[in-house]
């Protein structure tokens, strides 16, 4: 029988091009405090409402609402604050210092804070994360030095890396901090593997792997989450949605038509949906995938719904695909501004606290970046030799490595 009908092909397209005005009428946005929280030993199937909603804690006054409250003492907060905050004045330095030549490329993750220090301080320090490429504030709630890791980004004689991978692209292994890799969605499958091999192990320790909402379109999620399904791996699975994936928005990797905390229930595996710009609720989400994981329960899948307030990167114009007004009319807010204001309202801060802790953490990424600009930068000072190209590569090097190495005259 003939198709009476000429098909069309669907393409998505964004809620606002440049020059238009900002659209968030799609975005549902719950109030604070009215999605249940289950018990962690829940079935995935009785929890499926969770993956379509947005687990929020944080209310428009700034106070903490809700069974997802994880009722954090002010010290805690604070430290939460300081850290997003310090973050953030790491990120502008090092985005001015790519302008001014010192570095080839950078990355932010500006409006992003409380997804990468909420994550880090409700896990134990020795757990393994599997990051992408906007966690650098994992490595800094971590106390991990910012000289070192401006080492990194300046490819300087003190880079512990030798200069081999990109600026930004970190890794610690003290700091339980993988390797970045710029191949997206590998995060998934490594976190997975690790989580398995430690309760193979019997181990203590669980794995946090991050991908951006694009990445979900590459087959290593689903691998990802099959293993993660099959095994019962301990690991928390975080999809960083933050509406764009470079240039296209997230309706291409195809969050129009439902979430993608939701991509989780075929696989039966519980899925959060959560505020990524609620610090509390980034707390209090990853406390409870934690507190699963390592009661033997398994994975968990969890959409953090955020915005990225600035450029993909050095390399981007986002001028030239969204409204120049879309990140400061962002529905959820900005993070730390969010935080802040709970502080306020349980009269745990002030508008001199704020101010003095600014300057406080503008001085300290001022100083390490002195510090590391005293070891050279991109285009100045010493860099490593390049007898260093086949170090730590092999346990012990191949003779033909050594042979090539000869032939170079090192």
């Amino acid at each position: 029988m003939k198709n009476t009908i000429p098909l069309q092909l669907h393409v998505p397209e964004p809620p606002a091009r440049p020059g238009q005005a900002p659209d968030f009428s799609w975005l549902q946005i719950p109030e604070a405090g009215s999605v249940p929280r289950p018990d962690t030993a829940t079935e995935p199937q009785e929890m499926r409402p969770l993956a379509y909603t947005l687990i929020r804690v944080l209310d428009e006054a700034g106070a903490a609402v809700g069974p997802w409250n994880p009722r954090l003492d002010p010290e805690t907060l604070r430290r939460g604050l300081r850290t997003m905050m310090l973050t953030r004045a790491y990120d502008e330095r090092m985005f001015r210092a790519q302008r001014q030549g010192k570095t080839s490329f950078y990355m932010r993750c500006t409006g992003e804070e409380a997804i990468g220090v909420a994550q880090a301080m409700a896990l134990d320090d020795r757990d393994m994360i599997f990051p992408t490429y906007r966690q650098q504030s994992i490595l800094i709630a971590r106390g991990w030095p910012l000289v070192d890791m401006m080492n990194q980004v300046f490819s300087n004689t003190q880079d512990r890396l030798k200069g081999r991978q990109m600026p930004i692209m970190y890794s610690s292994k003290q700091a339980s901090f993988f390797s970045i890799a710029g191949n997206l969605a590998t995060q998934f499958p490594q976190a997975v593997g690790w989580a398995m091999a430690s309760a193979i192990k019997h181990d203590d320790r669980i794995a946090a792997g991050f991908i951006g909402e694009g990445a979900t379109a590459e087959g290593d999620f689903h691998h990802a989450l099959t293993f993660a399904s099959v095994y019962g791996a301990p690991v928390i699975l975080n999809i960083v949605n933050n509406q764009y994936a470079i240039s296209s928005f997230q309706g291409i990797a195809g969050g129009e038509h439902s979430t993608f905390a939701a991509r989780a229930l075929g696989y039966g595996l519980p899925a959060l949906r959560v505020d990524g710009n609620d610090f509390l609720a980034v707390y209090a989400a990853t406390r409870w995938a934690a507190d699963r994981a390592r009661s033997n329960r398994g994975a968990t899948v969890i959409e953090h719904f955020s915005y990225r307030a600035t450029a993909h990167s050095t390399s981007d114009d986002p001028s030239k695909y969204r409204p120049a007004e879309e990140a400061a009319l962002w529905p959820l807010g900005d993070p730390i501004t969010r935080l802040r204001a709970h502080l306020t309202a349980l009269g745990e801060w002030s508008d001199e606290r704020q101010a003095q802790l600014s300057t406080e953490v503008d001085n300290e990424v001022q100083q390490a970046q002195r510090e590391a600009e005293s070891y050279g930068t991109l285009g100045t000072g010493e860099h490593h030799s390049p007898a260093t190209m086949f170090d730590d590569v092999f346990k012990e090097m191949p003779w033909h490595l050594r042979r090539q190495r000869q032939e170079l005259g090192f």
